[in-house]
């Protein structure tokens, strides 16, 4: 502000005698501009953010889900009986910079975040119960999905000269298709989302929760957290994997044991829960603890678009970290990817949903009709455990939350090093530092809907990806799937830096 705003915070804009505006006059209109400015900037991100997350990209989401389904004879089902013993072993004789399972836990540290505890109350609160059943459902079609983005992002992935595997949607894009100007779009997008929505939103999310529950000054947490994620991200994806090996199953043990504890409390609300769900995603009502039911187009629409935002199955970020993977082949690590949106989906964001509903239905005073939020839908169910259930889920909150950061920080990496080179590396660490510092303390409204927005353009060049390449998929499908120990000997081709 100037000088005469500073010593007159009442300012009123005056006319001068001479030139009939003064000083004070260009420092009040000039601020009002500037707020107009970025309430105009605001209600055009938001309308852009409601028209790419609208109808036509949930259709397009969920038609590929079912058209890749369908295209491989319904690989979920070997995703469960194959892919997660495969996730647990090691192939160290296959090319690769990490294990199966570091690939794995470094996809899920991303993917895993706070969505998976506060976006099914958003969702139940918003579509009733039945949207649960919807969530769920995507998850398991969504696994076709990230099998099929994990498939070509090993098979089109490409080798630094010094070693480092790089792959993902981009490549797939420029070795497959020959569209190397999609796979530049691609990773602008997801480069410039990983600031946002894989750092500045869960950062500012970990040091809003210290501060409310621990008193612990937001300054301080950003500052904790930036230190902490520097150690980590320097190291590249070997130092990655090493800490989200060991965090993601802490952190997803952690939270699943909590709603276990729950769900037993609640033992005489289960099958009725399971009940309300499967009835009210399809047909409207209500049921005990203001639980309503608006039918299922409301259903679909919350429990669909929470599903496809939890396990981000066709966004086609979790496929930077598979390509990374030691394997023998694609299709035994897109095996293994698809594993991700298994636990993510199928397994965490149900059993929230099973908490959320069986806890309404047996504490009437738990009122959904008048809740604000689903975090505070989830906080109340979390209250039912005395003293250890607000531990467990603000802990639980934090570990998604820093999860998310560490994730984000490699996919970013991986989109930048393709745009500009190693050489730019450092400057996207320490940018991605400093971010990560100061999110506690700016707002972030406007910088999350940037950032949701451009996770849905990401979409759109990886989902061309996926469809267009679904015939070799399907082809190595056939050839690999009851011989996952064979090994592909295509070289993996060594790109200059």
């Amino acid at each position: 502000p100037c000088t005469a705003c500073y010593n007159n915070k009442n300012n009123i804009a005056k006319k001068d005698s001479e030139d009939g505006i003064s000083e004070e006059s260009f420092c009040v209109i000039w601020n009002k501009r500037r707020k107009e400015g970025m309430k105009l900037l605001n209600a055009v991100i938001t309308t852009v953010n409601g028209v790419v997350w609208g109808w036509p990209m949930i259709i397009l989401l969920l038609g590929t889900h079912i058209y890749i389904t369908a295209r491989t004879g319904f690989i979920q089902r070997f995703t469960i009986t194959k892919g997660i013993r495969l996730s647990v072993e090691k192939d160290p004789d296959a090319e690769g910079e990490v294990s199966q399972f570091g690939a794995l836990t470094t996809a899920l540290a991303a993917t895993i975040g706070t969505g998976n505890i506060v976006g099914v109350g958003t969702a139940i609160a918003l579509g009733g119960p039945g949207a649960v059943l919807w969530c769920w459902l995507t998850g398991v079609f969504g696994i076709a999905t990230k099998y099929a983005e994990s498939y070509i992002a090993v098979k089109y992935r490409v080798k630094t000269e010094d070693g480092r595997m790089q792959g993902g949607a981009m490549y797939a894009l420029e070795r497959g298709l020959h569209m190397k100007w999609l796979g530049v779009l691609f990773a602008f997008f997801a480069g410039f989302a990983s600031f946002g929505i894989g750092c500045a939103t869960q950062v500012n999310s970990i040091a809003e929760i210290c501060h409310t529950n621990f008193g612990i000054p937001p300054v301080i947490v950003g500052v904790v957290i930036a230190v902490l994620t520097a150690i980590v991200i320097f190291g590249g994806i070997k130092s990655i994997a090493r800490v989200c090996e060991k965090l993601v199953p802490f952190m997803a043990a952690f939270y699943v044991i909590g709603c276990v504890i729950i769900l037993c409390m609640n033992y005489d609300y289960i099958i009725p829960a399971v009940r309300v769900i499967c009835k009210l995603a399809f047909t409207p009502g209500a049921a005990a603890g203001g639980l309503i039911g608006s039918g299922i187009r409301m259903a679909i629409r919350f429990g669909v678009a929470r599903g496809l935002f939890s396990n981000e199955s066709g966004l086609g970020s979790a496929p930077i970290a598979a390509a990374a993977a030691q394997t023998r082949n694609p299709v035994r690590q897109a095996l293994v990817s698809s594993t991700g949106t298994f636990w993510d989906t199928v397994v965490v964001c149900l059993m929230t949903g099973l908490v959320l509903v069986s806890t309404i239905m047996k504490n009437p005073h738990i009122n959904a009709d008048s809740v604000d939020n689903g975090g505070q839908l989830t906080s109340l169910a979390f209250g039912q455990i005395p003293v250890l259930g607000p531990i467990i889920l603000t802990l639980g909150i934090i570990c998604f939350a820093y999860s998310t950061v560490l994730g984000w920080a490699y996919y970013g990496e991986r989109c930048v090093e393709y745009l500009g080179g190693k050489r730019i590396l450092t400057g996207y660490r320490v940018l991605y530092i400093v971010v990560a510092a100061i999110a506690p303390i700016v707002t972030l409204d406007t910088v999350w809907l940037m950032a949701d927005t451009l996770n849905a353009l990401m979409a759109i060049p990886n989902l061309i990806a996926v469809l267009a390449l679904s015939g070799q998929m399907a082809k190595d499908t056939k050839k690999y799937i009851y011989n996952l120990d064979a090994k592909d000997d295509t070289p993996v081709p060594v790109i200059k830096q």
